[in-house]
């Protein structure tokens, strides 16, 4: 972790995403969520979800004391979730501070919502620091680059999918800071989705299996 992050009390910051098993997590909710790149694939995960999924959803909104989104996230969820009714998730979600991370917007209407303004980074490290609890990242792909390049995550939820697509923005690209991991939870739906927790672990340790020259 940063210096920051060690030698001050802070909270934190957890990205949970939806995965293809080749690392895209572009559009996998529908086929006009994200079509940059010329991408055509969106709405990848549509067809695996099941009951069960629908529960570790609401229980992982539940955690979230706040959440962090980047525009196009934030326009998406702003557009859904005050028009659901009857549901633990859009209650949380409706309710819940809501922080957004955008250059292009000037104002952002949805309930309990605040755009950052200046360094996202920085924005962000303070926000941990000053709020001291859970923050949330969903989707975001843009925004969560930033958050890797400058090594202010301290867990994933990682929903990983059956299926590959081959191209598409993916989760870990040129820029993330390396970082050893340790899975803390791991469940599977009848549709084969692994759902899985990672904390951070401290540094990569290198290795190597190369025979000693001693013992040759």
């Amino acid at each position: 972790m940063s210096e920051t992050n060690e030698d001050e009390a802070t909270g934190k910051l957890v990205v949970g995403t939806f995965l293809t098993l080749d690392g895209v997590m572009q559009a996998p909710g529908g086929p006009e969520e994200d079509r940059d790149g010329g991408f055509e694939h969106g709405g990848w995960s549509v067809d695996y979800w099941d009951e069960r999924m629908g529960e570790v959803m609401d229980d992982q909104f539940a955690e979230g004391d706040a959440l962090l989104l980047g525009r196009k996230t934030y326009e998406i969820f702003a557009a859904h979730w005050p028009n659901v009714d009857d549901d633990p998730t859009a209650a949380k979600l409706n309710s819940m501070p809501k922080y957004v991370a955008s250059g292009t917007l000037d104002a952002v209407e949805w309930n309990n919502s605040t755009l950052l303004s200046g360094d996202v980074a920085e924005a962000v490290e303070d926000l941990k620091r000053e709020r001291g609890d859970v923050i949330t990242v969903q989707g975001s792909g843009d925004l969560i680059q930033t958050l890797l390049a400058h090594d202010l995550v301290d867990e994933f939820w990682l929903w990983v999918f059956p299926l590959v697509l081959g191209d598409g923005k993916r989760l870990f690209e040129d820029g993330t800071i390396p970082a050893a991991l340790e899975l803390t939870s791991a469940e599977t739906s009848s549709t084969g989705v692994q759902m899985l927790r990672y904390e951070r672990a401290g540094e990569v340790e290198y290795g190597s299996f190369a025979l000693d020259d001693a013992a040759e």
